[in-house]
């Protein structure tokens, strides 16, 4: 399902929706995302859980930097403040609860084994081989050429 809403409608934020989001540049698609993944972890979805796939190192490391900056304002956020924030993804006033978890969240989620699941398609992919490279046929211990060590083997 293809969503082209704005921040203010909540369904891309519902963790019962699935979405798929398309849309150009600039659109505002990493601002919905990091709302998704807030959203997810708010409504008590387990940081394990969670595989955002983007197409650039870049993109990966700005979401992963809103998510943690969202989170670190909630842990020191005025109550005020953090309840305005909360009703946005939630789409209605938030319970004592759910404001008790987004202030835990921050520390969920640094303390989550396997981290918080954003990444490029070409590290997932990588992390695909490494988990079965029987099944890929190729060895166990395959490294990852870089741009020069490429050039290196073409002219060998």
């Amino acid at each position: 399902m293809t969503q082209n809403n704005t921040i203010a409608d909540t369904r891309p934020f519902d963790p019962a929706a699935s979405i798929f989001v398309s849309a150009n540049a600039g659109a505002g698609k990493t601002s919905l995302l990091t709302n998704r993944v807030l959203s997810l972890l708010l409504h008590g979805v387990s940081p394990s859980k969670l595989l955002c796939i983007t197409f650039t190192n870049a993109a990966a490391a700005e979401m992963l930097n809103r998510v943690f900056k969202a989170l670190g304002e909630w842990v020191m956020a005025p109550e005020e403040r953090l309840i305005v924030q909360l009703q946005q993804l939630l789409g209605h006033a938030p319970s004592q609860a759910q404001i008790a978890r987004a202030r835990s969240l921050f520390a969920d989620v640094l303390e989550a084994p396997e981290g918080l699941g954003i990444q490029t398609i070409h590290a997932f992919c990588q992390s695909l081989l490494r988990r079965f490279p029987v099944e890929a046929a190729i060895s166990p211990y395959f490294k990852v050429m870089d741009a020069r060590s490429e050039q290196e083997m073409l002219q060998e």
